[in-house]
């Protein structure tokens, strides 16, 4: 799918508003060439495994932290937390557990299968300058509950949104993210020495891309193919 795939209505020019601080603030009106940029900004966000090894800026590593933080979360509870893993050793026991965990995922597939499997690149954490452990706080007082009592799993949703948020800051700075699941939660947590009740959320790898794909990379690689989006949604 491209951009071309997508259409949309005429939308009304931007219009200027008062700066932040203001008690008067004008909301700004979306342009159709700014919405059409947004749908360029979700198609070439992709998960990153290729990376340059150039360092990144703090600003900038502290910024996308900062733009992660405006995500909805449930009774506003904002319940991410964020680890920098910067030392060595503990990036080495990270990677052992990806070991670990992709050599389980690998013994679950059989024949082609698993060949492809075995010849995905599902990981940049020997290349990526930043590694970004997310995680949510279980135990926050923050919100006070709020949305939680029949939906508890709201509170992980929550980190989750801003994980995404940081996924698209990052693209907008031209920095690639790249998510790794495979690993073995309960590791990280003690390697990284947070306390029990932070579940993982994510590990991000992040740093400037080797090359920028429209196509996720799965896709490429005879994977998973997109889903049709009319094939995911029910009317009742």
């Amino acid at each position: 799918m491209t951009r071309k795939d997508i259409s949309l209505p005429p939308a009304s020019t931007s219009n200027s508003h008062n700066p932040k601080g203001s008690e008067n603030l004008t909301p700004p009106v979306f342009d159709h060439a700014f919405q059409q940029q947004f749908i360029d900004l979700l198609l070439w966000r992709r998960d990153v495994r290729r990376f340059r090894t150039d360092p990144l800026p703090q600003d900038d590593i502290d910024g996308l932290i900062a733009e992660a933080c405006l995500a909805p979360s449930v009774g506003n509870c904002q319940p991410w937390r964020f680890v920098k893993v910067n030392a060595p050793e503990r990036r080495k026991a990270i990677r052992d557990s990806f070991e670990r965990a992709n050599q389980q995922a690998l013994n679950d597939y059989e024949g082609e299968r698993a060949k492809l499997y075995a010849s995905l690149k599902l990981q940049g954490m020997d290349q990526a300058p930043m590694q970004l452990a997310v995680f949510a706080d279980e135990e926050t007082e923050a919100g006070m509950g709020l949305g939680r009592k029949t939906m508890p799993e709201m509170l992980d949703y929550s980190a989750v949104a801003a994980v995404q948020l940081l996924w698209l800051a990052a693209r907008v700075k031209g920095i690639g993210v790249g998510w790794v699941s495979i690993l073995e939660p309960k590791t990280v947590q003690q390697v990284l020495e947070v306390p029990e009740h932070w579940r993982l959320i994510a590990y991000l790898c992040i740093g400037y891309p080797e090359e920028d794909h429209v196509v996720p990379e799965l896709v490429r690689h005879g994977w998973q193919d997109r889903i049709d989006p009319q094939d995911l949604t029910l009317e009742r």
